[in-house]
């Protein structure tokens, strides 16, 4: 893993206008994303996890350019994409590629396998002419398809083979990074584990870095190196995976380690259940955002936002309970 970030997430912000005055004035602002900082190094796989509506995809977004932010900044490569032009974004932006959560929806019907592959190929100019129809081949076996299949529909095939479509159309471009948004999510619990393991293979093959953004948690520890809980709109902690998951300190990530099942029945663990509902984003707690439902509040921890700080060696948490 290399010592300088390949990607910097720095105070990033989106908020979206859900509701404007008869003036056309913001009256109402949803805060997906509200001063989020991390950062992701070259070979690794950092996770992202969190309940839905959390934010996790919505930053996926923005790294890829479908959302441009609030605020913040990304930088990626030393460059903050963000206060580059529409041209000089696109050249970078090629170098980045997203693994969609629905393999069916992100794949054209009207496109052959082999014509979505090259597509990036052709548009980029990447090879000459010639050269496209052996790249396709070559991306097809290192998915585990077979090369009859480029002349085939996306209706023919199953969801997990749609989704090796999916990471071999973002392979075609010999991209640094991958934004994988929860790739497995609508897959079957036995294809999960075949994708997984095929993003495993190919993250060494192609030495790629990913940001893997899912909610299943046992997925996550396979996968990453690193790992952020997000919770409406922050980033509640950050940790290697085995300080996560063996020694989890936000009282949030507390809860979502004692829902992970175990086949392991003599292991006895303690569920802890989260009362209430999940504020609306709208209008979030002024404090920390857990203060709601967090089992361990107290008196302070509905007025200011706890900051991530480290707490142990490359463990950053944010909460009131390690506040010096």
């Amino acid at each position: 893993m290399s010592s300088e970030p390949l990607l910097q997430i720095k105070k990033l912000k989106k908020y979206f206008v859900v509701e404007r005055n008869f003036f056309g004035r913001p009256t109402a602002t949803l805060k997906a994303v509200d001063d989020v900082s991390f950062e992701i190094y070259k070979g690794e796989a950092f996770g992202l996890v969190g309940e839905s509506g959390c934010g996790k995809s919505t930053i996926g977004k923005m790294i890829v350019n479908v959302y441009y932010p609030t605020s913040g900044s990304i930088i990626f490569k030393g460059k903050d994409l963000i206060s580059l032009s529409k041209s000089e974004r696109r050249a970078y932006c090629k170098d980045i590629q997203l693994i969609f959560q629905d393999p069916y929806a992100s794949l054209n019907p009207r496109m052959t396998i082999g014509e979505i592959i090259s597509e990036p190929i052709r548009v980029n100019k990447l090879l000459p002419s010639n050269e496209i129809e052996a790249r396709v081949l070559y991306l097809l076996d290192c998915v585990g398809l077979a090369s009859n299949y480029r002349n085939r529909y996306a209706h023919e095939f199953s969801g997990g083979q749609r989704q090796r479509i999916g990471i071999a159309r973002a392979l075609a471009l010999n991209p640094s990074l991958i934004v994988c948004d929860e790739p497995v999510s609508a897959l079957d619990v036995s294809i999960q584990a075949q994708v997984v393991n095929l993003l495993v293979d190919l993250k060494k093959e192609f030495s790629l870095t990913y940001l893997f953004i899912a909610h299943g948690l046992n997925v996550v520890k396979h996968i990453s190196d690193r790992v952020g809980v997000m919770y409406l709109g922050k980033m509640m902690e950050i940790a290697s995976k085995k300080d996560l998951y063996e020694d989890p300190l936000n009282p949030y990530t507390q809860a979502l380690m004692s829902a992970i099942p175990s086949i392991d029945l003599s292991a006895k663990k303690e569920r802890i259940r989260l009362e209430g509902d999940v504020p609306s984003p709208i209008n979030p707690p002024d404090g920390c955002r857990f203060c709601t439902r967090c089992f361990k509040a107290f008196k302070d921890c509905d007025k200011d936002q706890p900051a991530l700080l480290e707490e142990k060696s490359n463990h950053y948490v944010a909460c009131r309970l390690f506040d010096k």
